[in-house]
C-alpha cells in the first residue's frame, strides 16, 4: 500500500495543493494534525484538501480539536483520537491534541501524558500509530534545544512496535526520522512524505 502522509498543514494553501497533486498516487493519505491555526480555520483546510480522494485518515493536532476536525471532516474520512481502523489489512491507531499539556494556554487542544496513556491502551496490535504529538526524546526538540515528546507515546512505542509512527507537532524537527526496535519513527511536516507498507490480507 502506498501512503501518503502530511502533519501541520496550518492553512498553507500552497502546501495543501502539493499534496492534493501528490495524492492521485496514494492508497491512503494520513493528515497528523493541526491543520488550522488556534482553534481557527480547520474547514478552510478541509476545503483545501478537497481534491483528496483517496482514502483519508486524520489525527486532531493541538490547532483543533477532536470534535472541530469532525465537524469540519469531508464525508468519508476517518478521524480517529483514541481509536483504531483497518484499511487495506492494516491497522491504524490515532491520538490526537498536545501531549504533555503545551504552554500555549487555553486555546491549545492538549491531554496529560495519564490521558493519552489511557487513551493508547487501545492501541495494540496497531501497525501504524499516527500521534500528533512525537515520542519523547524523538524528534521532539524545540528550537531552544528542550525535549518536549510524549513518555506515553513513547511507552506505546516500546509495547505495540507498531511499523511506523508517524507525527509532527515540533516544527522545528519536521522531516526528522529514527528507530526505535522495530518502529520507524518520522516527524513528518507539511511536505510529501511517502510510505510503502504491506498489509496483512483479511
Amino acid at each position: 500500500m502506498r501512503i501518503l502522509a502530511f502533519s501541520d498543514l496550518h492553512m498553507a494553501r500552497a502546501r495543501a495543493a502539493d499534496l492534493v497533486a501528490a495524492s492521485r498516487e496514494a492508497d491512503l493519505v494520513i493528515g497528523a494534525g493541526d491543520f488550522g491555526n488556534m482553534r481557527r480555520g480547520v474547514g478552510a483546510a478541509m476545503a483545501m484538501l478537497a481534491g483528496i480522494e483517496a482514502p483519508l485518515v486524520m489525527v486532531p493536532g493541538n490547532n483543533e480539536s477532536e470534535e472541530e476536525l469532525r465537524a469540519a471532516a469531508p464525508e468519508g474520512a476517518h478521524v480517529l483520537h483514541g481509536a483504531g481502523i483497518g484499511i487495506g489489512g492494516l491497522r491504524i491507531f490515532g491520538l490526537g491534541g498536545g501531549v504533555p499539556v503545551t504552554p500555549f494556554g487555553p486555546w491549545s487542544w492538549d491531554l496529560t501524558e495519564d490521558e493519552a496513556a489511557a487513551l493508547l491502551a487501545g492501541s495494540e496490535g496497531a501497525d501504524i500509530i499516527v500521534s500528533h504529538s512525537p515520542p519523547k526524546g524523538i524528534a521532539d526538540r524545540t528550537s531552544s534545544g528542550l525535549s518536549v515528546g510524549s513518555t506515553a507515546v513513547r511507552d506505546a512505542v516500546d509495547r505495540v512496535q507498531p511499523r511506523l509512527l508517524l507525527c509532527g507537532h515540533i516544527h522545528d524537527c519536521w522531516g526528522e526520522e529514527a528507530r526505535r526496535g522495530a518502529t520507524r519513527i518520522v516527524n513528518l511536516g507539511p511536505t510529501v512524505n511517502w510510505f510503502e507498507l504491506e498489509g496483512t490480507p483479511q
